[in-house]
């Protein structure tokens, strides 16, 4: 009996939720994460980061209730009593109240019970160095669990995508379409968007580039560079000459390994920070011959966003061949005058492709 096999598609290299499908193998100079200690410590995970949080503050804790030790020890605070005897610091009988009076002092609670006297140089030249690493640390600390909970991808996760792209007729153009939304009401101020195309290529001198990314341009809804989120918009992006997909047609979508990464970048309007949301689409994910139903309806005076419609999508007459191929013809509009007929909607059921082994 013939056996058969689903074809093997390409691995993603952008995942639907933004994160990139890259593992950094081999890598030798380890020592130029440690020349970033403060970028190093923002990406690492959060168990990591609170263990080092613990951590630091311990072992400079315990590090200089060793020292206060010393220096009560060669002073002879721990043995000698009496009125005439004038100690370093009072009331360090061991380490365990050489150890509080470390706590006290870098973190400034100050009981009262022990303080440090004029008696000993050394003990008030150990004070302000104390001072000044506890204040660094609390500085590179706070500072890196800030910069973690305020992370620019936070705010990605309200921003959404479309499930699935699609490609039909628009403006008797053939072009590649998604969605986006934005779920707050406070603004991603400058928003951008950018598309790119990654597909396994070879030059014409025979070099194989496995992660070819080529840039395909859009047409904004706004007609500028920019875009105002306040509602989900469809971002477009008409199939023509300089296309990437211009030799792209239904049939070829069934066993193109292509993948199109969409980027959303722009500032967040209450933080200032500059955010940005990524999601991809693979042959799978693109419809052809579908459009997006609308989700903004006027309701007393006021727009209302349907997010329950967001990703849906309707079937519309499209022609199952490419770009290159209408062009050709002469336009969608010249071949509906030579048909005499109305464009059927591409009506079918994705099955994955087998190949005989």
């Amino acid at each position: 009996m013939p056996k058969f096999k689903a074809k093997q598609r390409k691995a993603r290299f952008v995942a639907k939720n933004g994160t990139c499908n890259v593992a950094h193998t081999n890598i030798r100079e380890q020592g130029r994460f440690l020349q970033d200690v403060f970028t190093t410590l923002v990406d690492l995970k959060w168990l990591h980061t609170l263990i080092i949080f613990t951590m630091s503050f311990l072992c400079s804790w315990l590090l200089f209730g060793m020292i206060w030790w010393l220096v009560a020890f060669a002073h002879g605070d721990l043995y000698q009593t009496g009125d005439a005897f004038v100690p370093c610091v009072t009331d360090i009988h061991s380490f365990s109240s050489a150890f509080l009076f470390s706590i006290e002092v870098q973190v400034t609670i100050g009981f009262g019970g022990r303080m440090i006297t004029e008696e000993c140089v050394s003990a008030i030249v150990i004070l302000i160095v104390q001072n000044i690493v506890g204040l660094v640390i609390n500085a590179i600390m706070l500072g890196c669990i800030f910069m973690k909970t305020a992370q620019a991808n936070r705010r990605a996760e309200t921003l959404i995508f479309s499930k699935h792209a699609v490609i039909s007729v628009r403006n008797n153009r053939l072009c590649f379409m998604i969605r986006l939304g934005d779920l707050r009401k406070s603004m991603i101020i400058s928003a951008t968007v950018r598309m790119q195309v990654v597909r396994r290529t070879t030059t014409e001198e025979g070099e194989l580039l496995p992660l070819d990314q080529i840039d395909i341009h859009m047409d904004n809804p706004v007609g500028t560079n920019g875009i105002f989120l306040v509602s989900p918009l469809i971002i477009c992006h008409v199939i023509d000459q300089g296309s990437p997909l211009y030799n792209l047609s239904a049939s070829d979508l069934l066993h193109e390994d292509i993948e199109v990464i969409v980027v959303l970048e722009g500032v967040v309007e209450t933080t200032g920070i500059t955010t940005q949301a990524r999601t991809s689409y693979v042959a799978e994910e693109i419809l052809w011959g579908q459009r997006f139903v609308p989700t903004v309806s006027e309701e007393e005076g006021a727009y209302a966003v349907d997010y329950s419609k967001f990703g849906n999508t309707v079937r519309v007459p499209t022609p199952l061949c490419s770009a290159r191929k209408l062009d050709e013809a002469g336009g969608i509009a010249r071949l509906k005058m030579d048909e005499g007929v109305t464009l059927r909607p591409l009506v079918r059921k994705r099955r994955g492709n087998t190949v005989r082994r």
